[in-house]
């Protein structure tokens, strides 16, 4: 019903008149509605069903970020939050002799929660490596404030008495010189070559993507810049066939390749690992961010990719949500087609943007 509705729409739109007449009708309302902040509002009640599930999850998420505290949890995002709030502390230049009073007590707090968890038998359900790193930010943290301070010295008695101890095997889990960054070998030259490789592919060889190769190409994009290192995506990857073409064809961006991409991922961002609605849009950035060192990696192991668009259209969000069993604080980024590429597929070439349009320098001024 939907595609022949959308079929409708489109052979309507390809008569002139008609085109002409919903773009004036849309110039129109947008001129109006578009003049001030105020009209806006009216404008959005009338269409409130275009951003209803946007507001929704945006709340939904917050709801379920207050009531996964008192849930067992692989990960905390609480947690991680503030351990990389104290991991910026302690890197400030210069430091201060004492600093995070305002949320030590709560960082404490959900320490305690995180290790009683695993105090309870349930050390299996527990990222390991997430404790260890809170763990490790922690004791250095108390090892180089000032310890004279009564909330400092209430607050260490707590993290010591914590019976549950995380030690690291190395001090890579916490903060450390930049002299020490084990540096890569990977010039400009190199690095360009590959950006420019990697196009959107659409084509592929009917094969079977080995899915050690996509965890190989997850550890890179999960090094991406992430707000207080949350990392609030997952990856939905499938790569059963008949998975495969339902998922990746109820985009309206796949159309007509759908039917032969070997595997597809979908990014899916998650808001409630967010107690605000200020960050609602975090989401979208760090999905985005290692989504694109995702794609770079995969062009390294061999294997090329597509991003398939994601609009934020109700019917589609619906079914979307139905077919991978999404909560409503669970918003789709994009979709990634994935596999090895046809020699002889063509790629469009797509002109980009020049430097002079897509670069200014101290130009305070709107965009010409």
């Amino acid at each position: 019903m939907l595609n022949q509705l959308k079929s409708v729409a489109k052979r309507l739109l390809a008569v002139t008149w008609i085109r002409r007449t919903y773009d004036t009708l849309n110039r129109s309302i947008t001129e109006v509605f578009g003049a001030h902040r105020l009209l806006s509002i009216p404008y959005s009640l009338v269409l409130f069903p275009t951003f209803n599930r946007e507001q929704f999850a945006v709340l939904r998420g917050r709801r379920d970020y207050y009531r996964n505290m008192a849930r067992r949890r692989r990960s905390h995002t609480e947690l991680r939050r503030n351990i990389h709030r104290l991991e910026k502390g302690i890197s400030m230049q210069p430091r201060r002799p004492v600093f995070a009073l305002d949320y030590l007590d709560e960082t404490i707090e959900f320490y305690e929660r995180a290790a009683a968890d695993i105090a309870d038998g349930a050390s299996g359900a527990i990222d390991h490596d997430e404790m260890t790193w809170a763990y490790s930010v922690l004791a250095d943290y108390f090892s180089i404030v000032d310890a004279n301070n009564p909330v400092l010295v209430a607050a260490q008695a707590r993290f010591s008495a914590t019976h549950v101890r995380f030690m690291p095997d190395q001090d890579s889990s916490r903060p450390y010189p930049r002299r020490d960054t084990v540096l890569s070998d990977v010039r400009y030259e190199a690095l360009l070559a590959l950006a420019q490789q990697r196009r959107s592919i659409r084509w592929f060889r009917q094969e079977p993507v080995p899915r050690e190769l996509i965890d190989k190409a997850l550890l890179v994009a999960r090094q991406a810049p992430t707000a207080c290192n949350r990392l609030p995506y997952e990856f939905r990857i499938f790569d059963d066939p008949a998975l495969v073409k339902r998922i990746a064809g109820i985009p309206f961006g796949s159309a007509g390749y759908s039917h032969q991409i070997p595997a597809v991922a979908v990014v899916v961002g998650r808001l409630h690992h967010y107690f605000s609605a200020r960050d609602r849009h975090v989401i979208y950035v760090d999905s985005s961010l290692a989504s694109m060192g995702f794609m770079f990696a995969l062009e390294t192991l061999g294997l090329s990719s597509s991003v398939i668009n994601w609009p934020d259209f109700e019917p589609l969000e619906a079914k979307m949500q139905d077919a991978l069993n999404l909560g409503y604080d669970e918003r789709v980024i994009m979709l990634i087609a994935i596999g090895y590429a046809d020699p002889d597929g063509l790629i469009p070439y797509s002109q980009k943007k020049s430097l002079d349009i897509l670069r200014r320098y101290n130009d305070l001024g709107r965009p010409q």
